[in-house]
């Protein structure tokens, strides 16, 4: 008999760690908006992830979401020497 709340995907084994995923969207969201944030957070979920992905699945999105954390960060450093070489940033656009 199955106890409640039970399915057989999750007692297969087969479930996929949520930190790979929360890793994996942290690196994908960061690229477009707050990449200093969710970069450095991408990279903190997926090392966790690796480390719990030894005999779970996720331990590919966990890689992916490391790689994405750390195109955040270098993204934002790349903008900060832009813009700090631009004069700062500006919104001003008239002439």
């Amino acid at each position: 008999m199955a106890s409640y709340g039970s399915s057989s995907a999750a007692s297969s084994g087969s479930r996929t760690n949520g930190l790979a995923i929360a890793s994996l969207c942290c690196g994908i969201v960061g690229l477009f908006i707050l990449n200093i944030i969710l970069g450095p957070l991408a990279i903190v979920f997926g090392a966790v992830a690796r480390r719990q992905a030894a005999a779970k699945n996720g331990a590919g999105m966990a890689k992916a979401g490391i790689v994405l954390g750390v195109v955040d960060v270098i993204l934002w450093i790349v903008l900060l020497v832009v813009a700090a070489n631009n004069g700062g940033f500006s919104w001003y656009v008239g002439g």
